[in-house]
């Protein structure tokens, strides 16, 4: 008896620890799934789930719909998205207004490319997104006009979820096909920049091909266009661009108070000063060195005539070579890059300025110092007492628009118009100056104008506001101001000198933000897509110090 109580016993004691594990399935229960039959994803349904447990429609387990480019739900939108009304519009301000909708209340992407049955190349994609962006960026493009380029070309083709960033030297654009599957990235690095504005157009026209709709444009011919406008040479030849730097240099001298001789020995100093840049550029030399030796030699002309007391205004010799070295360009797009919310890349666009202004400075300092030691005298009241001649310095405004625009390697097309673009500005800045208003308050009205009009002109060609904008603000470049804080600090007046330096840096920005502000002003005379709907959504609140 005791035997067969023990032998019982033994049967039910428990042949290991695993028998008590809380993993162990009970008996009756379904054997341990196997690794194959677990959920791929968090999200996914265990089997079985769904037929017993119908989950209502937004319940965290209810299986989640895909988006993509030819099978998506309609993506909920409070008050509804006037999608039709999104056609009438140019493409930047749709990208624009969709950029800055959150994903999932975007409206539903329409592919206005033709896609493959197996549905868009998204490599490719991404790829030919990723080098229209470089070149538009490369060329001098605000980061906003960037990202809604990039985001364009990438509906076109089909991916709806895309996320594109833009920073100073990095692109990057991610596509999530939905919310289960990988996101694929790619990134890209712009290592060189250059002045272009027709290649700048040509882009502009390639990217509103594509995202027409009466338009196909494969991503063969997407690819071979844009490989021609890469291969593309410059429209002007060298010679013709030193000979605009010295027209450009002439005309501001004359805009100053300068004569006849003073317009020759100041297109003198720029062309010989864009000869040596070329050369430094030719060595390899960064571009903080060009400036610097670009900047010698109209200051050396300036004071080589001070100390030959020849009865002329030096001083307009050497600011009209200020006014084609001034980064007139890179100050704008960075202070539009901060504007609109981009405050990395405008960081980085404005400690670049600061580069290239320091240049500037040095290069000037450095002759006016050896002069000084040398007997020159400037007289620096000569630097302030500018003469009234309203029709000579008109035509001068223009000429030195005129020659800006070549130097930006701008089309004949948009010549004429930024020239007559800067001579309001000039004009609107006179009369302002006229009326006792001060230098930054008028500066600021007539970039606001500059601005104004060249968005205008810019949506009405469906192109790049740049070309518009960027040659007229050059009359108000603050090279006066600029040369008489120089020649100040030269002369050991320091408080005068960084007063006049300040003056100048508060005029720059006074540019900036002016050019902005007409930008933002055209809006009230265009149609912005979803401006009922999204009345509420036109940009985003920022804390009020909290």
């Amino acid at each position: 008896m005791a035997e067969a109580e023990g032998s019982g016993f033994e049967d039910r004691k428990p042949k290991s620890d695993e028998a008590h594990s809380a993993f162990t399935p009970p008996p009756g229960m379904a054997p341990e799934a196997t690794e194959e039959d677990q959920p791929t994803s968090e999200f996914a349904v265990p089997d079985g789930m769904a037929a017993q447990l119908p989950e209502p429609e937004g319940s965290a387990f209810a299986a989640p719909a895909t988006y993509s480019a030819h099978h998506s739900p309609p993506a909920y939108v409070p008050g509804g998205f006037p999608v039709s009304r999104m056609k009438e519009s140019p493409w930047q301000d749709r990208m624009r207004t969709m950029l800055r909708m959150p994903v999932d209340v975007r409206p539903v992407a329409e592919p206005v490319q033709r896609q493959s049955e197996t549905g868009p190349a998204v490599g490719r994609v991404l790829d030919l997104t990723l080098r229209i962006g470089e070149l538009l960026l490369a060329g001098g493009e605000g980061a906003e006009d960037v990202e809604a380029a990039m985001f364009a070309v990438a509906r076109s083709y089909g991916l709806d979820r895309c996320e594109p960033t833009v920073t100073f030297t990095m692109l990057s654009i991610t596509h999530q096909p939905s919310l289960v599957d990988h996101p694929v990235s790619a990134n890209r690095t712009v290592r060189r920049r250059g002045t272009d504005y027709t290649r700048l157009a040509a882009v502009f026209r390639l990217v509103d091909d594509i995202s027409a709709h009466e338009v196909e444009v494969s991503l063969e011919d997407a690819y071979r266009r844009l490989a021609e406008i890469r291969r593309n040479r410059h429209p002007y030849p060298t010679w013709v661009l030193t000979a605009a730097a010295g027209l450009l240099a002439g005309a501001a001298s004359i805009l100053v108070g300068g004569g006849v001789t003073v317009f020759f020995c100041a297109a003198l100093g720029a062309v010989l000063g864009d000869r040596l840049a070329w050369f430094c550029a030719g060595r390899g030399l960064p571009e903080f060195y060009q400036f610097v030796v670009a900047a010698m030699p109209p200051a050396a002309i300036g004071v080589a005539l001070k100390i030959a007391e020849i009865d002329l205004r030096a001083s307009a010799v050497i600011t009209g070579g200020l006014f084609a070295l001034l980064p007139g360009r890179a100050l704008v797009a960075a202070v539009q890059d901060g504007l609109t919310g981009y405050y990395i890349t405008a960081s980085a666009r404005l400690l670049e300025v600061m580069y290239l202004f320091i240049g500037i400075i040095s290069g000037v300092l450095v002759v006016i110092y050896v002069g000084l030691q040398f007997g020159a005298q400037p007289n620096p009241d000569e630097v302030l007492q500018i003469p009234g001649r309203p029709v000579i310095q008109i035509l001068a405004s223009m000429v030195l628009v005129f020659t800006f625009a070549i130097l930006l390697q701008q089309e004949w097309s948009t010549v004429t118009i930024v020239t007559l673009n800067g001579a309001v500005a000039w004009v609107t800045f006179g009369a302002l100056r006229a009326a006792e208003l001060p230098p930054v308050p008028s500066t600021a009205i007539a970039a606001g104008l500059v601005g104004l009009f060249g968005q205008l002109f810019s949506r009405y060609r469906f192109a790049s506001a740049l070309p518009y904008v960027t040659a007229a603000i050059g009359p108000l470049l603050p090279g006066s101001a600029t040369y008489y804080g120089l020649l100040s600090i030269a002369e050991n007046r320091l408080d005068a000198g960084l007063a006049s330096l300040t003056n100048a840096a508060a005029i720059a920005l006074a540019i900036a933000v002016g050019v902005n502000l007409g930008s933002e002003t055209s809006r009230l005379f265009m149609r912005i897509p979803g401006a009922q709907s999204a009345a509420k959504r036109r940009a985003a609140k920022r804390t009020r110090g909290f």
